[in-house]
């Protein structure tokens, strides 16, 4: 039954791919015998591109963990009319969107009616989720190109232009935006919210600074730039590893350009 119902599956796809030269690449990739010999070599992964490899998995994934899942808050001594010390708070997550955040009243009363309740400032957004969506998408790349690497290395070094320039460039761009973004996050949840806040300006009420959660775990994510730094020692190891360096060696010596006899 397996012969039988095989022939006309095989019959669709040959029909498939006579649809266009594009087709033609892609169903030819797809019917090429090599493309299912599994080959699964853990010996791989202590050989330089690998073990990059595993390391941009790992970071990728402190990266968008110590983002994506930080939250803390910031906190105020508020004494005015009927109040002393009253401690008010205002939490804050990823993505960040600080001017969302409001400090509420410290009392039922809103300190007499002088009080009204006021948001942090900034909205960071749009740096933060740059950051933690490209974190998520290398993860994925690498989870992907670790299981092609080990199991399909013949497939690999036949299909290996991986986009390994363009994702070293994403990680200098957001990274760099993430850490500027952080640290005005830091300053948007320091002491300097007293300056900024128009209840504490209100005649008879005080605020003082108390607290605000440590952010190491977000320094943390800054190690992005390492991330940088290893896809860009990763793409020197491809053109060295795969047929791209082949090729250009078959180019040079076409043209009739050989590499100078060593000495002994």
């Amino acid at each position: 039954m397996g012969g039988a119902g095989g022939a006309p599956h095989i019959g669709h796809l040959r029909r498939a791919c006579g649809a266009g030269w594009v087709v033609v690449v892609a169903c030819g990739s797809l019917l090429s015998p090599g493309m299912f010999g599994l080959r699964v070599d853990f010996g791989l992964l202590l050989e330089p591109l690998a073990f990059i490899k595993v390391l941009e998995w790992i970071f990728s994934i402190f990266a968008f963990a110590t983002c994506g899942g930080f939250r803390g808050e910031t906190t105020l001594l508020v004494s005015c009319k009927g109040v002393v010390n009253e401690t008010v708070t205002a939490a804050f997550a990823y993505p960040f969107r600080l001017n969302t955040v409001a400090f509420s009243a410290p009392d039922p009363k809103c300190c007499g009616g002088t009080w009204t309740n006021f948001y942090l400032v900034g909205n960071f957004a749009s740096s933060a989720q740059f950051f933690v969506t490209l974190a998520v998408l290398v993860f994925l790349y690498c989870t992907a190109a670790l299981v092609i690497y080990i199991g399909y290395m013949h497939v690999y070094q036949r299909n290996s232009k991986f986009p390994l320039t363009v994702s070293t460039f994403l990680w200098l761009v957001s990274t760099s935006a993430w850490a500027k973004a952080l640290t005005d996050i830091k300053i948007s949840t320091g002491a300097s919210i007293i300056l900024e806040a128009e209840s504490c300006k209100a005649p008879g009420t005080t605020c003082l600074f108390a607290s605000v959660t440590s952010m190491g775990t977000l320094n943390v994510s800054v190690f992005g730039l390492l991330n940088m730094v290893l896809w860009g020692g990763n793409v020197w190891f491809v053109y060295k590893d795969t047929n791209l360096h082949n090729q250009t060696n078959k180019a040079s010596q076409s043209s009739g350009i050989y590499p100078a006899p060593r000495r002994i």
